[in-house]
């Protein structure tokens, strides 16, 4: 393999989903690590579409602008940015990023890129098929009711959720990440702002059973469980403020479980990383009851990568600092 400093790296940050600002922040620690460790690197946010940035710090500016025009994607890949990329390092979240969208577009070009293909990205980020693959391979996970946002009868919607598993339920949009849309009810009376609230963001909702206890998540590398990692929220759950707001959630890993629940945590989470047939890396979210009972939520093909998130933190309680991380994921993908 070529040496670092003889590999073209395109890092894809921003993009159009509720998560631009994420990607940046995750996009920024990407970059910083890519040029430390001496690749040539290009940043690219198909937002902009052919006319980019030329000052490299605008693409990681907060309140740039509000993108709207998702064609922009494709006048991207067809342009002569990519011409010289031996592998784009897709720092990219939510939709158009973690969806097999633009892992599509890079495929029509040949171009290799970080993590999985088009087929286990769509999965993954398509909630309601990833628990139907949890089941099938015999990955515990909780209770849900699919429904399609245009065709809700919530009368009869209430009677289901209280026959099936009752309140608090979690309700959420089907293909969104960092529980964008996302909102915990624990009344009948709360479900139907909850069910407006998540249309906005997806033509399909998913209304889950909630399981108290704890948040919980496993990192894969190279098809390699990392120690669980407990996550221990300000806010009792971890919403959006906890997930990227300094000081907001604790985190122990290896979670202070007994050693069999967290063996039984990696087993559930490489079962659930190739039920859905990731590749490289991902990170699986868990919640555990209070009696450390299991249950499986979903599958992250492009888990945060800012000061913040866990991947890098589960990683680090074995030995692999951050830049090695980086390094590993674009090695893998090569």
């Amino acid at each position: 393999m070529k040496e670092n400093k003889d590999i073209n790296v395109v890092l894809l940050v921003g993009g159009t989903s509720p998560e631009r600002e994420v990607s940046k922040s995750s996009s920024l620690s990407i970059y910083k690590a890519l040029i430390n460790l001496g690749y040539r690197v290009n940043v690219i946010d198909p937002a902009y579409g052919k006319n980019q940035p030329e000052n490299i710090d605008n693409f990681f500016a907060e309140n740039d602008f509000s993108p709207v025009n998702n064609r922009n994607y494709v006048e991207t890949l067809n342009s002569n940015l990519f011409n010289n990329a031996d592998i784009v390092f897709l720092g990219l979240h939510g939709k158009w990023g973690e969806d097999g969208t633009i892992q599509s577009l890079l495929e029509l070009r040949g171009i290799k890129y970080t993590g999985s293909n088009i087929l286990s990205s769509a999965i993954s980020m398509d909630k309601i098929t990833s628990k139907i693959l949890f089941q099938h391979f015999g990955v515990s996970t909780p209770k849900w009711i699919a429904l399609n946002s245009n065709s809700i009868n919530v009368s009869r919607l209430k009677n289901d959720v209280n026959d099936k598993f009752g309140y608090p339920c979690v309700v959420k949009p089907n293909d969104q990440g960092s529980t964008v849309g996302l909102t915990i009810c624990k009344s009948d009376i709360e479900l139907d702002k909850a069910l407006n609230i998540a249309s906005k963001f997806s033509d399909k909702i998913l209304i889950e059973e909630f399981i108290p206890g704890h948040e919980v998540t496993v990192g894969i590398l190279d098809n390699l469980a990392f120690p669980p990692l407990e996550i221990k929220p300000k806010h009792g759950i971890y919403d959006y403020e906890c997930k990227y707001t300094h000081g907001m959630s604790e985190y122990e890993v290896p979670a202070n479980f007994p050693d069999s629940v967290n063996a039984e945590l990696q087993s559930q989470a490489l079962k659930a990383f190739n039920a859905v047939e990731c590749n490289a890396y991902a990170r699986i979210d868990f919640r555990v009851s209070n009696d450390y009972k299991i249950y499986c939520l979903e599958v992250n093909s492009l888990p945060g990568m800012t000061s913040t998130s866990l991947v890098p933190k589960m990683a680090k309680s074995v030995g692999i600092s951050f830049e090695n991380l980086i390094d590993k994921i674009i090695k893998l993908s090569l």
